[in-house]
C-alpha cells in the first residue's frame, strides 16, 4: 500500500512526539506522580497512536481506490484494507 510521502513525513513527526510522551510517562512513574495524571497521559498517547493508524490507512485507501487493480496485485485488495481499518476501530 503506497503511503504519500507528505503523509509519511507527518506520521514520522507524530510518532516522534508520541515517543517523547511515552518517555514523559516513564519519568512520571519514576517520580511517583499521581495516578490520574499518568492515566491522562496514557490516554493521550493511545489517542495519538489511533490517529497515526487512521491517517496512514486513509492515505493508503486513497491510493487503493485510485488504482484498485494495482492495490490488489500488491496484496491490498479493498477487502484487506477494510479488514485493516476495522482492526483499528
Amino acid at each position: 500500500m503506497k503511503i504519500d510521502d507528505d503523509v509519511k513525513a507527518d506520521l514520522q513527526k507524530r510518532l516522534r512526539r508520541i515517543e517523547g510522551q511515552v518517555r514523559g510517562i516513564q519519568g512520571m512513574l519514576g517520580e511517583d506522580r499521581e495516578c490520574r495524571d499518568i492515566v491522562t497521559q496514557i490516554a493521550a498517547v493511545t489517542k495519538a497512536m489511533e490517529q497515526v493508524g487512521f491517517k496512514m490507512l486513509a492515505s493508503g485507501l486513497t491510493s487503493c481506490l485510485q488504482d484498485p487493480e494495482r492495490a490488489a496485485a500488491d496484496g491490498y485488495p479493498i477487502a484487506e484494507v477494510e479488514r485493516l481499518f476495522l482492526k483499528l476501530s
